[in-house]
Formats: structure tokens, sequence, C-alpha cells
């Protein structure tokens, strides 16, 4: 096979995905691995480091092998991954504990200390975003108080992407949209020594990672990860991004004003903005490229809700092997008439600021899976109308939303955005967005891609779904119950709290 495949590696928190792409942008061929997570202790979610990396490597060489392919036909290397989070490594490169992933709540106590505290509104006015218990600043703060020794043995600070990347090429890096997670000037660019000082981690500073652009060769693969991947050694690899960047450039969500919806594991709801625009209810955050910013009102309520549910029901085989057939047969079945049952998606945690915790409200002895299936895809279509109702209130959105992420392979659950928005929704023809988004960054580095306007960076549209009049109603219907029971929920959440708090 010819010199021409690029590729993508998207690790999300759970999957990690190797895809091939030809010179068009067009997937060739994937590799895949499941990464399990650690959630044995009340709040924590963490995952063996070394498992991201070997799951990694084997995702890649699986790649080749279904492409039938040899690694020397791969010209670079591009890789995106989760945001936020902690992967902590010491001078030789090895693992100082487990990483934490963003789904992790261990450091609420800490941000209830910030609240209502000048730290609050300075880190909003420098850093764009306000920390939350999964981000950097949060982590750090209670591993100082807790794992002291975790941060003296660290010598880097990284992110997911970053710990894979460090594999490949044995180079320590970042890049702006990981580096904005809390740590960076939003303005003028570059870490912030006040906001370090700020959040009391003032003497970390010599252990984050220097910062390159997203699309720059960082580094080369080497011959031991050469030997494991399968990929040739010196091959090119860029720096990456945060993988929900990458989902943007990857299904030609890149304009300004253009409204993305990613439906993984996170709740993820972005535009692209050319200038600053901070809010409490959202991350502004560096993007791809110089000049623009990154809007996300985000929170950890979308297909990490399924997940859960088909694990703790015992799911039968065909739902977790072809879950969106499945269960779009099964919920199709109990669409009619008004939503019955009521879901709260806030089993690993919700955008608000008071403590909240996953419910099913309205269940009765008549109601079968079908009814408890279409009501947790309803939650978690009204969560992000939630936080996309927060972006219409100050920033300018233009055309369809655009939705990717697991919730996007089922027409189903698509047809429910639609009519949750009340606006069109699109959904294009890349499964692995984030892949093919860190795959196009690795070929405009060498030279495969002119720039951002080539043709081949677009993504040609598989459905577009347009609001239901009927269905909108409905759905309109349920998020004012959604947000009543929130209100009367509060109370009963913050006792609920407090009792596992003093357990």
């Amino acid at each position: 096979m010819a010199g021409d495949l690029v590729l993508g590696v998207d690790a999300g928190h759970t999957v990690t995905k190797a895809v091939l792409f030809d010179s068009a942008g067009r997937e060739v061929a994937q590799g895949v691995g499941t990464i399990p997570l650690d959630t044995s202790r009340p709040r924590w979610v963490e995952r063996d480091m070394d498992d991201v990396w070997r799951i990694t490597h084997q995702a890649i060489r699986a790649s080749l092998a279904a492409a039938g392919a040899e690694g020397r036909a791969v010209v670079a290397v591009g890789v995106a991954g989760h945001g936020d989070g902690l992967y902590a490594i010491d001078e030789r490169g090895r693992p100082v504990r487990a990483a934490i992933v963003a789904m992790d709540t261990r450091a609420e106590p800490v941000l209830a200390e910030w609240r209502d505290t000048q730290v609050w509104e300075r880190a909003l006015t420098l850093s764009g975003t306000v920390p939350f218990a999964g981000s950097p600043a949060a982590l750090l703060a209670w591993l100082g108080r807790h794992e002291p020794g975790v941060l003296e043995r660290a010598r880097w600070l990284l992110s997911c992407k970053d710990w894979l990347r460090w594999h490949l090429t044995g180079v320590v890096a970042t890049d702006p949209t990981d580096a904005s997670a809390s740590f960076t000037d939003m303005s003028r660019g570059g870490y912030s020594q006040e906001l370090l000082d700020l959040f009391g981690l003032g003497p970390l500073a010599a252990k984050l990672p220097p910062v390159r652009a997203c699309e720059a060769v960082c580094g080369t693969v080497t011959r031991q990860a050469a030997a494991l991947t399968g990929l040739a050694a010196g091959t090119p690899v860029v720096t990456g991004a945060h993988d929900v960047d990458a989902a943007a450039l990857g299904i030609g969500a890149t304009g300004v004003g253009e409204l993305c919806l990613i439906a993984g594991t996170f709740s993820i709801n972005q535009v692209v903005c050319d200038h600053v625009v901070t809010d409490l209810r959202w991350q502004c955050r560096r993007f791809l490229h110089p000049g623009q910013w990154m809007i996300m009102s985000t929170s950890p309520a979308s297909m990490a809700n399924l997940e859960w549910f088909l694990r703790v029901t015992d799911a039968p085989p065909g739902h977790r092997d072809d879950v969106h057939t499945a269960i779009g047969q099964e919920v199709g079945a109990h669409l009619k008439g008004p939503s019955e049952v009521l879901f709260l998606p806030y089993v690993y945690g919700s955008p608000h600021p008071q403590p909240a915790s996953g419910a099913f409200l309205g269940m009765r002895g008549w109601h079968r899976r079908g009814h408890l299936l279409r009501a947790l895809m309803e939650g978690v279509v009204l969560n992000h109308r939630w936080h996309v109702d927060a972006l219409h209130s100050k920033l300018r959105i233009t055309g369809p939303a655009m939705l990717t992420g697991g919730a996007a392979r089922s027409a189903v659950w698509s047809q429910m955005f639609a009519d949750a928005l009340r606006c069109p929704v699109v959904v294009t023809g890349v499964k692995e967005s984030a892949a093919r988004g860190a795959a196009l960054l690795a070929a405009g580095a060498v030279g495969l891609l002119g720039n951002g306007a080539d043709p081949r960076v677009g993504a040609a549209v598989l459905r577009r779904h347009e609001p239901a009049a009927d269905r909108a109603e409905v759905l309109e219907e349920a998020y004012q119950v959604y947000r009543e029971a929130q209100e009367a929920l509060w109370p009963v959440w913050a006792r609920l709290d407090s009792a596992r708090a003093a357990e």
C-alpha cells in the first residue's frame, strides 16, 4: 500500500480508537480497545496509565492489520484525548499514581471552599473558566492535601493524549487546547503564574509541559514505540488536541458561530468564537488556531448514563454489541404520547454547583424497560438543551446543530435532539470525528492538506433531522418538568450528599 495513510488516535474515557485515513480524509480501517474504569471508591474515577498505553499500541497495530498495511504506509500520526483529569509521571516517565479522569468528583470539597471567594471571580476573568471537580486545578489542590507525595515525585503533569504521545515519541509537550484547562491566560496566552498562585499551586509551574501548536510536528515514533505499534520508526507525530476540538475539526464544525454537540461520555455543547466570552455556565478555552476560542458548556451527563444503565441492568448481549439498533427499536415502540417517566442524567455529575445525582421519577408498575430507556435518552437530551440555552443567551449561533458522538449513531436519539432544541440537527458520515480531526492535523503538518479551507476537510451529511412539531411540544413540556424537578430535589440531594460525606 502506498505511503499515503494518516493515523488518528482518539483516547476517550473508556474507549481508545486508532483509525487510519487516506489523504482525502476517508476512513480506511481502525483498531479499538476498551479501558476499564476503577470506581471502587465513592467519587473516585481512575484508570491504570500503563493500560491506557497498552490498549493504544494494540489498537494501532490492529488498525494496520485491518488495513493490510505496513507501518511505512503511515506518513504522520495525530493524537487526541479526553480533556482535564491528570496523568502524572516522574523523571523517568513512569506514572506516579493511577490516572484520574474528568468524571472524578473527589475534589468537590475544594470547589466548595473556592466558591464565593476571589478565587472564583479571578479564575473566570483570567482563565475563561472556573474549575470543576475533574479539572487539573481542583485535582492538584486535592492531591496537595491528601497525597502530597504524588506532587513531590511528579516531574510532569500531563493530559491523556500527552501521555500517549510521550510513549510514541519520548517528547514531553502539550497543546493550547489542553493547556487552557486551568492555567492559561485566555487573553494573553501562555501559562499564568497568577492563576497557579490563586489555586495555591505556584510551585508546580515547572511541572507543566511545554506548549506546542496543535499541528506542529512534536517528535517522531521511537524504535521502542515502533516495535509495539507496528508503525515505522521516524514517523512524524504532531502535538494533537483535546478530543472535543479535534471532533469539531473532524466533522467540519470549525466556523465561528457553528454549534457542535458531542454526545459521548460527556455532554459537550460548543461554539467556536473569535473573541473571549466568559460565563459561569461554560468554559472558554483556546481553540486549534490562534485568535480563536472554543466556548464549551459541558457536564459528565451524556452517553455515560447509557453505559451505566446497560451495565447495572445486565443488558442482553445484543444491546451491548449493537446498542443503537437494539435500543432504537425498543424505545421506538414507546415513543407515542407524553413523557411518563423522567430521568435526571447525573449518575457521574451535573453542570450545576449544587450536589445532584441520577434519578428516575414517575415510574409505575406497568412501565417496561423501553419506557426507562426513553426517559434516559430524553434526560440526556434535556441536559444538552440546558447547555445550549446557556450558549444562546450570549452567543450568536448560526445554522443547524452538528451532532457527533455515540448518540449520533442512533436515528431515534438524533431526532430527539432536533425536537428538544427546536432546530435542525445534522449528522455527518464521519463515524470517528475526533480521530479524523487528529488525522487532519497530522495530514496538514506533512503537507497532505493545503489549509483549513481544503475541501477534503469537510464532511458529507449522512442525515438531517428537522424538528417534529408534536414531539417538540412533548419535549418542551418534559423540559419544564425536568427543571422543576431539579429545583425540588436540591435540598434532598444536599442531604444525601451530606450523609455520604459523613460515612
